[in-house]
């Protein structure tokens, strides 16, 4: 009679279990990491970019939470919006394409990592959260843009290309404004 129960038991409880392993755990999103190795893992992603330069990964079908850092990772996708990752660092991708234009979203300075039992302490990049980029994924250089030095960064990165040039001074001391200019170098790129 014990068995029977059990039977019954664990019959009633398997479609309450796979009907919790499609849910979205509570305060994860949809998404997507590209690992060092480009390995890329589907699943749900709880942003903590923030506030530890990390983000929780559950695998679909799993209940098994694992943290990754941005130094671990090369991309995430949550919900469809893109993070790069630099240094440690998670940049939101604004505008992608032989230019980037990116926001950054969190602080790893100082950040202790672990290569085996060796304690690393990463060094992140320049600038704070919400400060504005211009990347250059072909020879993986980071530039901060701010008012101070919006007029020389722009110079530089659309040199020769008189549209985007006109544009970026439009943008004129709001480094947010810089994305139409980006795009525009990005398509006479293509």
């Amino acid at each position: 009679m014990k068995i029977l129960h059990a039977i019954s038991f664990s019959l009633l409880l398997t479609p309450a279990l796979l009907h919790a392993q499609t849910e979205i755990p509570k305060g994860y999103q949809q998404g997507t990491l590209v690992l060092g190795d480009n390995t890329q893992l589907s699943g749900y992603i709880k942003d903590n970019m923030k506030r530890d330069a990390a983000v929780y990964f559950i695998a679909q079908g799993t209940a098994d939470k694992k943290q990754y850092s941005g130094s671990e990772l090369k991309s995430v996708t949550i919900n469809g919006v893109q993070f790069a990752c630099i240094s440690g660092d998670f940049f939101k991708v604004i505008c992608n394409g032989t230019l980037c234009f990116l926001q950054k979203q969190s602080d790893a300075s100082g950040k202790v990592t672990y290569n085996g039992a060796n304690a690393e302490f990463t060094s992140g990049t320049e600038g704070k959260p919400g400060d504005y980029f211009i990347y250059r994924p072909g020879d993986h250089s980071l530039q901060l843009v701010s008012k101070k030095n919006m007029a020389d960064v722009t110079a530089t990165a659309f040199a020769g290309h008189t549209a985007a040039l006109e544009q970026a001074k439009k943008a004129a001391g709001n480094p947010e404004a810089l994305s139409e200019a980006v795009t525009i170098y990005n398509k006479a790129e293509k």
